[in-house]
């Protein structure tokens, strides 16, 4: 039959469903130090729902899937239980997905949720980068841990993102211009001192937790966020955090050589150059130059200064150029690593996106998108709930794949789904059939719906 979880072939004759709830249990038994049992209980029984599923992930749709001991009322009780969110996901990642000898980066990323009304809790209007202007939603930043060999992000924080009333846009007109000149009685203030905005200091403080949490378990070096975050606030950040930034620049930054003439015998030395053109970047920094359809492709790297910043950046520029048209784009990616190669800064800034993977997994199959409830500790449940369950769901399609290499989350919802309804018809039968029957019975049932065929072995038992 087909592979139920990480324990590899079970035995059809005893359960199948029970088997399957046990082996849940055994997964998420790891979770005990920071939960209750009878937490881990009822955690184990959501997910067998949440797997086996169809419709949206609600309370009383999980409570309809969970079977015997996931009641309404129950599920209800679990959804209002504080949690320590936080700690389960870095358990469950810690304990099931992460390897030792592997590389790390940390990514951190914002993720809309539209929702109608007025009552649930944190909601707002959120600018959304899907519909290119604010919606009516909730807003939540996460932190996940990628992995750079298997390109593929781990969730291991989320926060609500309940906006303070000074980082709410205002709705009125903006203020009046102020005068030209530094404002009387002001005074200098070095770059390296400046103070982190709200919404940095929001997040400074998810990450020191999350590295207070992971201690010695991992060593990170790199905090890897979108352009949004491509400015002097973001890189003293993670200076004072003890990581170093990679990020995006505005296209139309004002980037400068670092100065190399001589000194002009009084006053400060010049650190600015000559102002960088992406058009015109000496070949002296060129570093790679492909062509594909057409397109040009030429990146080059280098040291270059900000106004804005405190600190030199090491600079990847990439320009794209049509061969036809000579139409041409650049993008500037950067980093406060100076030592950092142009090809691992590359690749490490393409790793970011992997976290968006997650949020389309865990609006697309584990609810996100499609929670009711209103309460604060509900609302936490159902966000955590369901990056839980994009990390759970990785582990069992790793584990799935020794015998399926093609399997996906679809695959793994179906099979769930399958099982339980072969299941259910088992128990209508006056005796069971034969352990070889029933084994091709239920890879059969279980294989309904699959977007790839089961393996011709898994078919004939």
């Amino acid at each position: 039959m087909a592979f139920v979880i990480p324990l590899g072939r079970s035995n059809p004759t005893n359960g199948n469903t029970t088997k399957a709830m046990d082996a849940l249990l055994s997964l998420v038994q790891c979770l005990h130090p920071a939960v209750t049992m009878t937490t881990v209980r009822q955690l184990s029984r959501i997910v067998l729902a949440m797997l086996a599923m169809t419709g949206r992930v609600t309370m009383l749709g999980l409570a309809r899937w969970a079977g015997t001991g996931g009641s309404y009322r129950t599920i209800q009780r679990f959804f209002h239980t504080t949690l320590p969110w936080a700690a389960l996901l870095w358990i469950f990642v810690r304990t099931h997905l992460l390897t030792p000898s592997e590389r790390y980066l940390l990514v951190g990323d914002e993720c809309v949720v539209p929702k109608a009304g007025t009552e649930t809790y944190g909601v707002e209007r959120f600018f959304s980068s899907i519909f290119g202007k604010p919606v009516p939603g909730v807003s939540l930043f996460a932190l996940a841990l990628v992995s750079c060999s298997e390109r593929q992000a781990f969730p291991v924080q989320i926060t609500q993102i309940v906006r303070e009333p000074a980082e709410v846009p205002p709705l009125t007109a903006p203020a009046a211009k102020r005068k030209p000149g530094r404002p009387k009685g002001s005074s200098t203030q070095a770059k390296a001192d400046a103070p982190l905005n709200a919404e940095h200091t929001r997040i400074s403080t998810m990450i020191q937790s999350l590295l207070s949490r992971i201690g010695t378990s991992l060593t990170l070096t790199y905090l890897v966020l979108d352009g949004h975050f491509g400015n002097h606030n973001a890189v003293l950040m993670a200076r004072r955090l003890g990581l170093q930034l990679i990020s995006k620049l505005r296209s139309d930054s004002a980037l400068y050589y670092p100065y190399a003439g001589p000194y002009a015998g009084r006053g400060p030395c010049r650190i600015y150059g000559e102002r960088i053109d992406p058009t015109t970047i000496p070949e002296s920094f060129l570093k790679q130059t492909t062509v594909e359809a057409g397109v040009e492709t030429r990146l080059y790297q280098l040291e270059a200064r900000h106004e804005t910043f405190d600190q030199a950046l090491n600079v990847v520029v990439i320009v794209k150029r049509q061969q036809a048209t000579g139409k041409q784009a650049h993008v500037y990616l950067f980093s406060s690593d100076r030592s950092l190669a142009w090809d691992v800064l590359r690749d490490d800034y393409q790793l970011r996106f992997q976290i968006e993977f997650t949020f389309r997994d865990a609006k697309q199959y584990w609810g996100l998108e499609d929670f009711m409830v209103m309460k604060e500790a509900a609302v936490t449940h159902a966000m955590n709930l369901a990056f839980f369950m994009v990390n759970l769901s990785r582990r069992l399609v790793r584990a799935r794949r020794g015998i399926d290499p093609s399997a996906s989350v679809l695959d793994l919802k179906t099979y769930y789904r399958g099982l339980t309804y072969a299941e259910e018809v088992i128990k209508l039968l006056p005796e069971k059939p034969e352990p070889g029957l029933l084994r091709r019975l239920l890879a059969q049932v279980t294989g309904l719906g699959r977007i790839h065929p089961l393996p011709a072995d898994v078919l004939t038992g």
